[in-house]
Protein backbone atom coordinates (compact mmCIF):
# COMPACT_ATOMS: atom_id res chain seq x y z
CA UNK A 1 0.00 0.00 0.00
CA UNK A 2 2.84 2.37 0.54
CA UNK A 3 3.40 2.64 -3.18
CA UNK A 4 -0.05 3.48 -4.02
CA UNK A 5 0.28 5.91 -1.01
CA UNK A 6 3.34 6.99 -2.69
CA UNK A 7 1.95 7.56 -6.16
CA UNK A 8 -1.34 9.15 -4.84
CA UNK A 9 0.40 12.18 -3.26
CA UNK A 10 2.74 12.27 -6.24
CA UNK A 11 -0.38 12.86 -8.30
CA UNK A 12 -1.84 15.50 -5.96
CA UNK A 13 0.75 17.45 -6.03
CA UNK A 14 2.21 17.70 -9.30
CA UNK A 15 -1.77 18.28 -10.27
CA UNK A 16 -1.82 21.24 -7.23
CA UNK A 17 1.39 22.52 -9.16
CA UNK A 18 0.38 22.01 -12.75
CA UNK A 19 -3.19 23.28 -12.87
CA UNK A 20 -1.56 26.46 -11.31
CA UNK A 21 0.70 26.63 -14.63
CA UNK A 22 -2.51 25.74 -16.56
CA UNK A 23 -4.53 27.74 -15.44
CA UNK A 24 -2.43 31.18 -16.15
CA UNK A 25 -1.21 29.81 -19.69
CA UNK A 26 -4.92 29.23 -20.79
CA UNK A 27 -5.73 32.51 -20.68
CA UNK A 28 -2.79 33.65 -22.72
CA UNK A 29 -3.31 30.99 -25.26
CA UNK A 30 -7.17 31.67 -25.51
CA UNK A 31 -8.93 28.33 -24.28
CA UNK A 32 -11.14 30.37 -21.96
CA UNK A 33 -14.96 29.56 -21.40
CA UNK A 34 -16.81 32.66 -22.06
CA UNK A 35 -20.58 32.80 -20.32
CA UNK A 36 -23.16 32.85 -22.38
CA UNK A 37 -26.46 33.16 -20.42
CA UNK A 38 -28.00 29.82 -21.52
CA UNK A 39 -26.33 25.98 -21.03
CA UNK A 40 -22.85 28.05 -19.08
CA UNK A 41 -24.16 29.65 -16.40
CA UNK A 42 -20.47 30.87 -15.06
CA UNK A 43 -20.45 34.79 -14.73
CA UNK A 44 -17.37 36.11 -16.25
CA UNK A 45 -14.84 34.36 -18.47
CA UNK A 46 -13.01 31.29 -17.01
CA UNK A 47 -9.93 29.18 -18.28
CA UNK A 48 -10.08 25.85 -19.26
CA UNK A 49 -7.92 23.12 -20.38
CA UNK A 50 -7.90 21.80 -17.13
CA UNK A 51 -7.63 18.07 -18.29
CA UNK A 52 -4.13 18.83 -19.40
CA UNK A 53 -2.97 19.45 -15.77
CA UNK A 54 -4.26 15.70 -14.84
CA UNK A 55 -2.96 13.97 -17.74
CA UNK A 56 0.59 15.03 -17.38
CA UNK A 57 0.15 14.37 -13.85
CA UNK A 58 -0.93 10.54 -14.53
CA UNK A 59 2.23 10.46 -17.06
CA UNK A 60 4.45 11.78 -13.49
CA UNK A 61 2.95 9.34 -11.40
CA UNK A 62 3.33 6.68 -13.98
CA UNK A 63 6.91 7.55 -14.19
CA UNK A 64 7.87 7.90 -10.56
CA UNK A 65 6.67 4.31 -10.22
CA UNK A 66 9.16 2.94 -12.98
CA UNK A 67 11.50 4.55 -10.50
CA UNK A 68 10.62 2.61 -7.59
CA UNK A 69 11.31 -1.24 -7.04
CA UNK A 70 8.57 -2.98 -5.32
CA UNK A 71 6.15 -5.72 -6.31
CA UNK A 72 3.47 -3.47 -7.35
CA UNK A 73 5.83 -1.85 -9.81
CA UNK A 74 7.54 -5.69 -11.09
CA UNK A 75 2.98 -6.33 -11.54
CA UNK A 76 2.85 -3.38 -13.74
CA UNK A 77 5.68 -3.58 -15.82
CA UNK A 78 4.68 -7.40 -16.38
CA UNK A 79 1.57 -6.16 -17.73
CA UNK A 80 2.85 -2.90 -20.21
CA UNK A 81 0.84 -3.59 -22.51
CA UNK A 82 -1.96 -3.77 -20.86
CA UNK A 83 -1.23 -0.15 -19.56
CA UNK A 84 0.02 1.00 -23.63
CA UNK A 85 -3.29 -0.27 -24.85
CA UNK A 86 -5.22 2.23 -22.27
CA UNK A 87 -3.11 5.03 -22.51
CA UNK A 88 -2.56 5.16 -25.92
CA UNK A 89 -6.49 5.78 -27.45
CA UNK A 90 -7.03 7.80 -23.97
CA UNK A 91 -4.19 10.55 -25.39
CA UNK A 92 -5.77 10.19 -28.63
CA UNK A 93 -9.30 11.13 -26.58
CA UNK A 94 -7.40 13.46 -24.75
CA UNK A 95 -5.33 15.55 -27.80
CA UNK A 96 -9.33 15.99 -29.21
CA UNK A 97 -10.26 17.62 -26.40
CA UNK A 98 -7.51 19.83 -26.14
CA UNK A 99 -8.43 20.85 -30.12
CA UNK A 100 -11.98 21.35 -29.12
CA UNK A 101 -11.23 23.13 -25.87
CA UNK A 102 -9.05 25.83 -28.23
CA UNK A 103 -10.83 25.77 -31.68
CA UNK A 104 -13.95 23.75 -31.39
CA UNK A 105 -15.10 20.59 -32.72
CA UNK A 106 -18.21 19.14 -34.44
CA UNK A 107 -19.83 16.45 -32.14
CA UNK A 108 -19.21 13.80 -34.68
CA UNK A 109 -15.85 14.85 -35.26
CA UNK A 110 -15.46 13.84 -31.83
CA UNK A 111 -17.27 10.73 -32.08
CA UNK A 112 -15.13 9.80 -35.19
CA UNK A 113 -12.30 9.66 -32.73
CA UNK A 114 -13.83 8.37 -29.88
CA UNK A 115 -14.81 5.12 -32.42
CA UNK A 116 -11.28 5.02 -33.36
CA UNK A 117 -9.97 4.89 -30.16
CA UNK A 118 -12.56 2.35 -28.75
CA UNK A 119 -11.73 0.07 -31.63
CA UNK A 120 -7.60 0.32 -30.65
CA UNK A 121 -9.21 -1.20 -26.51
CA UNK A 122 -11.16 -3.47 -28.91
CA UNK A 123 -8.55 -4.90 -31.30
CA UNK A 124 -5.87 -5.20 -27.90
CA UNK A 125 -8.37 -7.46 -25.98
CA UNK A 126 -10.86 -4.65 -24.00
CA UNK A 127 -14.27 -5.61 -24.99
CA UNK A 128 -17.75 -6.58 -23.96
CA UNK A 129 -18.53 -10.17 -24.63
CA UNK A 130 -20.94 -11.18 -21.29
CA UNK A 131 -23.52 -9.06 -19.86
CA UNK A 132 -25.17 -10.92 -16.21
CA UNK A 133 -28.20 -9.68 -14.98
CA UNK A 134 -29.62 -10.74 -11.38
CA UNK A 135 -31.69 -13.37 -10.98
CA UNK A 136 -31.41 -14.45 -14.66
CA UNK A 137 -27.62 -14.75 -15.20
CA UNK A 138 -25.40 -14.20 -17.89
CA UNK A 139 -25.36 -13.92 -21.52
CA UNK A 140 -22.87 -14.51 -23.91
CA UNK A 141 -22.71 -12.46 -27.34
CA UNK A 142 -21.74 -13.35 -30.62
CA UNK A 143 -18.63 -11.58 -32.03
CA UNK A 144 -20.63 -9.90 -34.08
CA UNK A 145 -22.11 -7.88 -31.57
CA UNK A 146 -18.83 -7.22 -29.52
CA UNK A 147 -17.67 -4.24 -31.00
CA UNK A 148 -21.63 -2.49 -31.26
CA UNK A 149 -21.47 -3.07 -27.06
CA UNK A 150 -18.19 -2.24 -26.14
CA UNK A 151 -18.35 1.05 -28.26
CA UNK A 152 -21.85 1.51 -26.81
CA UNK A 153 -20.05 1.11 -23.05
CA UNK A 154 -17.26 3.32 -23.53
CA UNK A 155 -18.16 5.97 -26.03
CA UNK A 156 -21.30 6.28 -23.79
CA UNK A 157 -19.38 6.80 -20.54
CA UNK A 158 -17.22 8.87 -22.10
CA UNK A 159 -19.90 11.77 -23.35
CA UNK A 160 -21.61 10.42 -19.39
CA UNK A 161 -18.77 12.70 -17.98
CA UNK A 162 -18.87 15.04 -20.35
CA UNK A 163 -22.54 15.65 -19.76
CA UNK A 164 -22.66 16.34 -16.54
CA UNK A 165 -19.32 18.91 -16.65
CA UNK A 166 -22.18 21.91 -16.12
CA UNK A 167 -21.08 23.29 -12.98
CA UNK A 168 -18.38 23.82 -10.88
CA UNK A 169 -16.74 20.19 -9.87
CA UNK A 170 -19.37 17.86 -10.46
CA UNK A 171 -17.46 15.98 -13.00
CA UNK A 172 -13.86 16.29 -11.12
CA UNK A 173 -15.81 15.01 -7.42
CA UNK A 174 -17.83 12.17 -9.57
CA UNK A 175 -14.78 11.25 -11.74
CA UNK A 176 -13.06 11.18 -8.18
CA UNK A 177 -15.71 8.80 -6.57
CA UNK A 178 -15.54 6.39 -9.97
CA UNK A 179 -11.69 6.26 -9.69
CA UNK A 180 -11.63 5.63 -6.16
CA UNK A 181 -14.52 2.59 -6.78
CA UNK A 182 -12.74 1.24 -9.82
CA UNK A 183 -8.93 1.26 -7.68
CA UNK A 184 -11.45 -0.78 -4.68
CA UNK A 185 -12.45 -3.48 -7.54
CA UNK A 186 -9.02 -3.65 -9.31
CA UNK A 187 -7.22 -4.25 -5.72
CA UNK A 188 -9.88 -6.88 -4.90
CA UNK A 189 -9.41 -8.80 -8.17
CA UNK A 190 -5.94 -8.48 -8.52
CA UNK A 191 -5.20 -5.96 -11.47
CA UNK A 192 -2.32 -4.06 -10.21
CA UNK A 193 -1.98 -2.46 -13.67
CA UNK A 194 -5.44 -0.73 -13.18
CA UNK A 195 -4.88 -0.19 -9.47
CA UNK A 196 -1.75 2.00 -10.18
CA UNK A 197 -3.58 4.25 -13.04
CA UNK A 198 -6.95 4.72 -10.72
CA UNK A 199 -4.87 5.79 -7.77
CA UNK A 200 -2.62 7.99 -9.83
CA UNK A 201 -6.74 9.46 -11.76
CA UNK A 202 -7.90 9.90 -7.90
CA UNK A 203 -4.53 12.15 -7.03
CA UNK A 204 -5.26 14.03 -9.84
CA UNK A 205 -8.59 14.82 -9.55
CA UNK A 206 -8.45 15.60 -5.55
CA UNK A 207 -5.90 17.96 -6.37
CA UNK A 208 -7.63 19.55 -9.31
CA UNK A 209 -10.71 19.83 -7.56
CA UNK A 210 -8.90 22.64 -5.10
CA UNK A 211 -9.18 25.02 -8.06
CA UNK A 212 -12.64 24.03 -9.73
CA UNK A 213 -14.64 23.83 -6.91
CA UNK A 214 -16.95 26.89 -6.76
CA UNK A 215 -15.90 29.30 -7.35
CA UNK A 216 -14.22 27.49 -9.90
CA UNK A 217 -11.06 29.39 -11.12
CA UNK A 218 -10.27 26.90 -13.93
CA UNK A 219 -12.74 24.52 -16.05
CA UNK A 220 -11.95 20.64 -16.95
CA UNK A 221 -12.73 21.38 -20.67
CA UNK A 222 -13.51 18.53 -23.19
CA UNK A 223 -9.62 17.71 -22.68
CA UNK A 224 -10.54 16.70 -19.15
CA UNK A 225 -14.16 15.98 -19.06
CA UNK A 226 -13.50 13.34 -21.89
CA UNK A 227 -10.13 11.89 -20.89
CA UNK A 228 -11.12 11.31 -17.65
CA UNK A 229 -14.74 9.94 -18.81
CA UNK A 230 -12.82 7.47 -21.15
CA UNK A 231 -10.25 6.10 -18.85
CA UNK A 232 -13.10 5.15 -16.65
CA UNK A 233 -14.36 3.34 -19.03
CA UNK A 234 -11.28 1.04 -20.09
CA UNK A 235 -10.46 1.17 -16.61
CA UNK A 236 -13.52 -0.68 -15.88
CA UNK A 237 -13.15 -3.26 -18.62
CA UNK A 238 -10.05 -3.66 -17.89
CA UNK A 239 -11.50 -4.40 -14.24
CA UNK A 240 -13.22 -6.40 -15.94
CA UNK A 241 -11.02 -9.12 -17.32
CA UNK A 242 -11.00 -12.46 -16.12
CA UNK A 243 -13.54 -11.38 -13.17
CA UNK A 244 -16.90 -13.20 -12.46
CA UNK A 245 -19.78 -11.68 -14.53
CA UNK A 246 -21.62 -9.67 -12.18
CA UNK A 247 -18.66 -7.65 -11.01
CA UNK A 248 -17.55 -7.56 -15.09
CA UNK A 249 -20.70 -5.17 -15.72
CA UNK A 250 -23.04 -4.42 -12.68
CA UNK A 251 -20.52 -2.90 -10.57
CA UNK A 252 -18.82 -0.08 -13.09
CA UNK A 253 -22.84 0.61 -14.31
CA UNK A 254 -23.40 1.06 -10.48
CA UNK A 255 -20.52 2.95 -10.23
CA UNK A 256 -20.45 5.36 -12.38
CA UNK A 257 -24.59 5.40 -11.34
CA UNK A 258 -24.94 9.44 -11.77
CA UNK A 259 -23.29 9.94 -15.47
CA UNK A 260 -24.73 6.94 -16.57
CA UNK A 261 -28.82 8.08 -15.16
CA UNK A 262 -28.10 11.45 -16.63
CA UNK A 263 -27.43 10.13 -19.80
CA UNK A 264 -30.59 7.71 -19.49
CA UNK A 265 -32.43 10.52 -18.50
CA UNK A 266 -31.40 13.42 -21.02
CA UNK A 267 -32.35 10.64 -23.97
CA UNK A 268 -35.42 9.83 -22.28
CA UNK A 269 -36.90 12.91 -21.75
CA UNK A 270 -35.90 14.78 -25.17
CA UNK A 271 -37.32 11.96 -26.67
CA UNK A 272 -40.65 12.06 -25.12
CA UNK A 273 -40.92 15.64 -25.78
CA UNK A 274 -39.75 15.06 -29.28
CA UNK A 275 -36.50 17.52 -29.21
CA UNK A 276 -33.30 16.41 -31.06
CA UNK A 277 -31.67 13.87 -28.66
CA UNK A 278 -28.17 15.27 -29.22
CA UNK A 279 -29.50 18.87 -28.58
CA UNK A 280 -27.96 20.74 -25.62
CA UNK A 281 -30.24 22.43 -23.12
CA UNK A 282 -30.47 23.29 -19.44
CA UNK A 283 -32.28 20.81 -17.73
CA UNK A 284 -29.91 18.15 -16.87
CA UNK A 285 -30.03 16.75 -13.26
CA UNK A 286 -28.11 19.79 -11.70
CA UNK A 287 -30.02 22.32 -13.62
CA UNK A 288 -32.92 20.90 -12.15
CA UNK A 289 -31.63 21.52 -8.75
CA UNK A 290 -30.12 24.82 -9.01
CA UNK A 291 -34.26 25.65 -10.12
CA UNK A 292 -35.19 24.51 -6.75
CA UNK A 293 -33.56 26.63 -5.06
CA UNK A 294 -29.87 25.29 -4.61
CA UNK A 295 -26.98 27.35 -5.13
CA UNK A 296 -24.11 25.45 -7.02
CA UNK A 297 -22.43 24.48 -3.99
CA UNK A 298 -25.32 22.77 -2.18
CA UNK A 299 -26.33 20.64 -5.69
CA UNK A 300 -22.86 19.94 -6.13
CA UNK A 301 -22.78 18.78 -2.41
CA UNK A 302 -25.99 16.98 -3.19
CA UNK A 303 -24.53 14.93 -6.16
CA UNK A 304 -21.43 14.27 -4.87
CA UNK A 305 -23.52 12.12 -1.85
CA UNK A 306 -25.83 10.44 -4.47
CA UNK A 307 -22.32 9.59 -6.30
CA UNK A 308 -21.04 7.97 -3.20
CA UNK A 309 -24.04 5.99 -2.57
CA UNK A 310 -23.90 4.91 -5.81
CA UNK A 311 -19.89 3.66 -5.23
CA UNK A 312 -20.91 2.48 -2.20
CA UNK A 313 -23.86 0.21 -3.68
CA UNK A 314 -21.03 -0.81 -6.02
CA UNK A 315 -18.50 -2.12 -3.76
CA UNK A 316 -21.43 -3.89 -1.76
CA UNK A 317 -21.94 -5.82 -5.12
CA UNK A 318 -18.31 -7.39 -4.40
CA UNK A 319 -20.70 -10.04 -2.31
CA UNK A 320 -21.17 -13.05 -4.43
CA UNK A 321 -24.66 -13.60 -3.23
CA UNK A 322 -26.72 -12.80 -6.58
CA UNK A 323 -29.98 -12.30 -4.37
CA UNK A 324 -27.84 -9.78 -2.66
CA UNK A 325 -27.35 -7.64 -6.21
CA UNK A 326 -30.85 -8.06 -7.23
CA UNK A 327 -31.95 -6.03 -3.80
CA UNK A 328 -29.01 -3.66 -4.71
CA UNK A 329 -31.05 -3.10 -7.85
CA UNK A 330 -34.29 -2.62 -6.80
CA UNK A 331 -33.29 0.10 -4.11
CA UNK A 332 -31.46 2.10 -6.85
CA UNK A 333 -34.58 1.73 -9.02
CA UNK A 334 -36.96 2.95 -6.73
CA UNK A 335 -34.46 5.65 -5.68
CA UNK A 336 -33.90 6.91 -9.60
CA UNK A 337 -37.61 6.70 -10.18
CA UNK A 338 -37.85 8.83 -6.39
CA UNK A 339 -35.53 11.36 -7.64
CA UNK A 340 -36.75 11.92 -10.90
CA UNK A 341 -40.52 12.49 -9.64
CA UNK A 342 -38.16 15.12 -7.08
CA UNK A 343 -36.72 17.10 -9.92
CA UNK A 344 -40.17 17.36 -11.47
CA UNK A 345 -39.33 16.92 -14.93
CA UNK A 346 -42.41 18.28 -17.17
CA UNK A 347 -41.50 15.39 -19.73
CA UNK A 348 -41.76 12.84 -17.32
CA UNK A 349 -44.80 14.04 -15.02
CA UNK A 350 -46.71 14.57 -18.21
CA UNK A 351 -45.52 10.91 -19.41
CA UNK A 352 -46.55 9.53 -15.71
CA UNK A 353 -50.13 11.33 -16.15
CA UNK A 354 -50.35 9.98 -19.31
CA UNK A 355 -49.48 6.22 -18.54
CA UNK A 356 -51.81 6.70 -15.22
CA UNK A 357 -55.00 8.13 -16.79
CA UNK A 358 -54.20 5.97 -20.11
CA UNK A 359 -55.83 2.82 -19.55
CA UNK A 360 -58.92 4.43 -18.49
CA UNK A 361 -59.11 7.27 -21.16
CA UNK A 362 -58.73 4.86 -23.80
CA UNK A 363 -61.78 3.15 -22.63
CA UNK A 364 -63.57 5.70 -22.44
CA UNK A 365 -62.40 7.57 -25.55
CA UNK A 366 -63.64 3.50 -27.53
CA UNK A 367 -66.58 4.03 -25.48
CA UNK A 368 -67.77 7.49 -26.70
CA UNK A 369 -66.73 7.23 -30.39
CA UNK A 370 -68.45 3.44 -30.98
CA UNK A 371 -71.68 5.35 -29.25
CA UNK A 372 -71.71 8.21 -31.89
CA UNK A 373 -70.84 6.23 -34.60
CA UNK A 374 -73.69 3.93 -33.88
CA UNK A 375 -75.73 7.19 -33.54
CA UNK A 376 -74.78 8.80 -36.64
CA UNK A 377 -76.92 5.91 -38.38
CA UNK A 378 -79.85 7.59 -37.16
CA UNK A 379 -78.29 10.88 -38.25
CA UNK A 380 -77.86 9.38 -41.74
CA UNK A 381 -81.50 7.87 -41.99
CA UNK A 382 -83.62 11.12 -40.47
CA UNK A 383 -86.81 11.54 -42.82
CA UNK A 384 -88.34 14.21 -40.59
CA UNK A 385 -87.38 17.34 -38.96
CA UNK A 386 -88.46 15.55 -35.75
CA UNK A 387 -86.75 12.50 -36.45
CA UNK A 388 -83.35 14.75 -37.04
CA UNK A 389 -83.78 16.56 -33.63
CA UNK A 390 -84.14 13.13 -32.15
CA UNK A 391 -81.03 11.78 -33.93
CA UNK A 392 -78.92 15.00 -32.68
CA UNK A 393 -80.40 13.87 -28.89
CA UNK A 394 -79.15 10.67 -29.27
CA UNK A 395 -75.36 11.60 -30.81
CA UNK A 396 -74.96 14.26 -28.16
CA UNK A 397 -76.13 12.48 -25.59
CA UNK A 398 -73.66 9.88 -26.55
CA UNK A 399 -70.81 12.14 -26.35
CA UNK A 400 -69.05 13.94 -23.61
CA UNK A 401 -70.02 17.42 -24.85
CA UNK A 402 -72.04 19.28 -22.34
CA UNK A 403 -74.32 21.58 -24.87
CA UNK A 404 -74.42 21.57 -28.52
CA UNK A 405 -76.50 24.85 -30.18
CA UNK A 406 -77.34 24.33 -33.80
CA UNK A 407 -78.24 27.49 -36.01
CA UNK A 408 -79.62 27.15 -39.53
CA UNK A 409 -79.21 30.54 -41.27
CA UNK A 410 -81.24 29.89 -44.72
CA UNK A 411 -84.73 31.20 -44.68
CA UNK A 412 -86.36 28.59 -46.58
CA UNK A 413 -84.89 26.06 -44.37
CA UNK A 414 -86.21 27.77 -41.64
CA UNK A 415 -89.75 28.28 -42.69
CA UNK A 416 -89.57 23.99 -43.77
CA UNK A 417 -87.33 23.54 -40.41
CA UNK A 418 -89.60 25.34 -37.68
CA UNK A 419 -91.98 22.78 -36.19
CA UNK A 420 -92.79 22.74 -32.51
CA UNK A 421 -93.09 19.35 -32.22
CA UNK A 422 -89.30 18.95 -33.11
CA UNK A 423 -87.83 20.96 -30.78
CA UNK A 424 -86.96 23.94 -33.07
CA UNK A 425 -86.80 27.59 -32.64
CA UNK A 426 -86.74 30.70 -34.35
CA UNK A 427 -84.06 33.37 -33.33
CA UNK A 428 -85.62 36.15 -31.35
CA UNK A 429 -83.57 38.72 -33.37
CA UNK A 430 -82.06 37.25 -36.25
CA UNK A 431 -83.25 35.21 -39.22
CA UNK A 432 -82.14 31.98 -37.77
CA UNK A 433 -83.47 29.08 -36.88
CA UNK A 434 -82.00 27.40 -33.46
CA UNK A 435 -82.10 24.56 -32.54
CA UNK A 436 -79.89 23.42 -29.03
CA UNK A 437 -79.26 20.41 -26.79
CA UNK A 438 -77.70 20.50 -23.29
CA UNK A 439 -76.61 17.61 -21.06
CA UNK A 440 -79.21 16.61 -18.23
CA UNK A 441 -79.22 17.74 -14.87
CA UNK A 442 -76.88 20.77 -16.21
CA UNK A 443 -78.26 24.41 -14.85
CA UNK A 444 -76.75 26.70 -16.89
CA UNK A 445 -78.82 29.41 -18.75
CA UNK A 446 -76.31 30.15 -21.29
CA UNK A 447 -73.60 27.96 -22.00
CA UNK A 448 -72.60 30.53 -24.57
CA UNK A 449 -71.87 33.23 -21.90
CA UNK A 450 -70.30 31.08 -19.10
CA UNK A 451 -66.57 31.41 -18.67
CA UNK A 452 -66.50 28.06 -17.19
CA UNK A 453 -66.83 26.29 -20.75
CA UNK A 454 -64.87 26.44 -23.95
CA UNK A 455 -66.84 25.80 -27.10
CA UNK A 456 -65.86 24.93 -31.10
CA UNK A 457 -67.70 26.50 -33.85
CA UNK A 458 -68.05 24.46 -36.89
CA UNK A 459 -69.83 26.11 -40.16
CA UNK A 460 -72.00 24.41 -42.20
CA UNK A 461 -72.01 24.58 -46.13
CA UNK A 462 -73.16 23.03 -49.00
CA UNK A 463 -71.36 21.38 -51.85
CA UNK A 464 -71.80 25.07 -53.44
CA UNK A 465 -70.25 26.90 -50.48
CA UNK A 466 -73.28 28.00 -49.53
CA UNK A 467 -73.80 28.63 -46.06
CA UNK A 468 -76.47 27.13 -44.02
CA UNK A 469 -75.73 27.92 -40.48
CA UNK A 470 -73.58 27.02 -37.48
CA UNK A 471 -73.34 23.98 -35.33
CA UNK A 472 -71.11 24.81 -31.56
CA UNK A 473 -70.16 22.30 -29.36
CA UNK A 474 -69.60 23.35 -25.34
CA UNK A 475 -67.66 21.55 -22.93
CA UNK A 476 -66.86 22.05 -19.28
CA UNK A 477 -63.13 23.47 -18.80
CA UNK A 478 -63.18 21.74 -15.54
CA UNK A 479 -63.63 18.26 -16.91
CA UNK A 480 -61.80 15.41 -18.12
CA UNK A 481 -60.28 16.15 -21.69
CA UNK A 482 -62.51 15.86 -24.54
CA UNK A 483 -63.14 11.90 -25.47
CA UNK A 484 -64.80 12.70 -28.55
CA UNK A 485 -63.34 12.25 -31.80
CA UNK A 486 -63.10 15.77 -33.15
CA UNK A 487 -62.19 14.71 -36.47
CA UNK A 488 -64.65 12.49 -36.69
CA UNK A 489 -67.36 15.31 -35.24
CA UNK A 490 -65.70 18.13 -37.49
CA UNK A 491 -65.90 15.28 -40.36
CA UNK A 492 -67.84 12.18 -41.03
CA UNK A 493 -70.88 13.58 -38.64
CA UNK A 494 -70.85 17.10 -39.96
CA UNK A 495 -71.46 15.74 -43.57
CA UNK A 496 -73.93 13.68 -42.30
CA UNK A 497 -75.82 16.98 -40.66
CA UNK A 498 -75.42 18.64 -43.73
CA UNK A 499 -76.34 16.02 -46.30
CA UNK A 500 -79.78 15.74 -43.61
CA UNK A 501 -81.08 19.37 -43.74
CA UNK A 502 -80.53 19.44 -47.39
CA UNK A 503 -82.27 16.41 -47.47
CA UNK A 504 -85.45 17.58 -45.36
CA UNK A 505 -85.32 21.20 -47.24
CA UNK A 506 -85.67 19.09 -50.34
CA UNK A 507 -88.30 16.92 -49.01
CA UNK A 508 -90.46 18.43 -46.88
CA UNK A 509 -93.85 20.67 -47.72
CA UNK A 510 -93.65 24.05 -45.50
CA UNK A 511 -96.22 23.13 -43.16
CA UNK A 512 -99.06 25.19 -41.44
CA UNK A 513 -97.93 26.20 -38.22
CA UNK A 514 -97.87 30.01 -36.94
CA UNK A 515 -94.25 29.96 -38.49
CA UNK A 516 -95.21 28.93 -41.88
CA UNK A 517 -96.00 32.63 -43.37
CA UNK A 518 -92.24 33.30 -42.08
CA UNK A 519 -90.59 36.02 -43.96
CA UNK A 520 -86.47 37.94 -43.29
CA UNK A 521 -87.35 40.65 -40.68
CA UNK A 522 -90.18 39.19 -39.43
CA UNK A 523 -89.07 36.85 -36.69
CA UNK A 524 -91.52 35.95 -34.06
CA UNK A 525 -90.73 35.87 -30.34
CA UNK A 526 -91.09 32.59 -29.31
CA UNK A 527 -87.74 31.32 -28.69
CA UNK A 528 -87.76 29.84 -25.51
CA UNK A 529 -84.80 29.34 -23.27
Amino acid sequence: MRTYFVLFVTSLISTLILTRFVRSRAIGWGAVDMPDGKRRIHKTPIPRLGGAAIYFSMLLGLFVLMLLNTLVTQGVESNIRRVLVMIVPATLVFLVGVYDDFNGMRASTKLAFELLATAILYGCGFRIEVVSAPFIGSFDFPALLGFPLTAMWVIGITNAFNLIDGIDGLATGASGFAMLSIFIFSMATGHADVSVISIVLLGGTLGFLRYNFNPATIFLGDSGSLFLGFMAAALSMASAQKSPTLIAIAIPLVTFGLPVAEVGLSIARRFVSGEPIFQSDRRHIHHMLLRRGLNQRQAVIVLYGICALFSLFGIMLLNPQRSFGGLIFLILAIGIVFGVQHLRYDEFGELSYQIKHGVRRRRRVLRVNVRIRRSSDALRQAASSAELSEALTAVFEASDFDGVRLEIADPEVIVRMCEPVSGWRVHDDSATALWRWQREGLNVPDLARSHQYWSLRVPLTDHGRRSLGVITFYHSLASEDLAANLTQVCGAMRGDLIAAIERLCDREPALAHPHAAFQPGKVIRNFAN
